[in-house]
């Protein structure tokens, strides 16, 4: 089967609400709508997401599209970046090439790189053995996975056996890439909504 992980599009950043409560924006919806409009998002045999608001209102938004449910694995999260909270745009811009660059070191308390990337690809595999049964029984041979780039961009060096790096991240959010569920092979890298 064919998985597709899809980031959340562009969020209301709101530095007084919790960043897992930020919900999509007004541009956040309208790139929602272009992801609405691909076959393989319409047709998805399994929806799954992380806990968190902004991927939630993704993958609710793809199982109506699909006539699915949405299985939320809190574990397909963003990694832990609580120590911190809100931090302003280019500071989380420095944090998060540090978080990237230095995998095994936790970046001013945040969760390390190498860390999430485990939790991130247990996770991975688990909502595949779930899915298996649902899509084998229907005629749609797709998983969609609606999280967010960093979880998309570890899961993508592991996928593609390299080493944990930020060349691999999302061109923005809202951005999708494919990968074959037995193989584990990625069929591009990100692409934009």
């Amino acid at each position: 089967m064919i998985v597709y992980v899809v980031s959340h599009p562009e969020v209301q950043v709101d530095p007084l609400v919790p960043v897992p409560q930020w919900q999509l924006s007004a541009a956040g919806q309208e790139r929602l709508q272009r992801l609405l409009a691909m076959p393989w998002a319409r047709s998805a045999g399994f929806v799954a997401s992380s806990a968190e608001r902004k991927a939630l209102q993704t993958a609710q938004a793809l199982a109506e599209a699909s006539g699915c449910r949405v299985h939320v694995d809190a574990e397909l999260g963003e990694n832990d970046r609580s120590a911190t909270g809100f931090v302003p745009p280019q500071e989380f811009e420095a944090l998060a090439d540090a978080f990237f660059a230095e995998p095994e070191r936790s970046v001013q308390g945040w969760e390390t790189a190498l860390d999430a990337q485990r939790r991130i690809v247990r996770a991975v595999d688990r909502v595949l053995e779930l899915a298996r049964p649902a899509v084998g029984a229907s005629d749609r041979g797709s998983v969609v996975m609606a999280t967010h780039g960093g979880v998309g961009t570890l899961l993508q060096c592991a996928l593609r056996g390299v080493a944990i790096s930020r060349r691999f991240d999302q061109p923005g959010q809202g951005s999708w890439y494919s990968f074959d569920s037995v193989t584990r092979q990625v069929a591009q890298g990100w692409q934009r909504l």
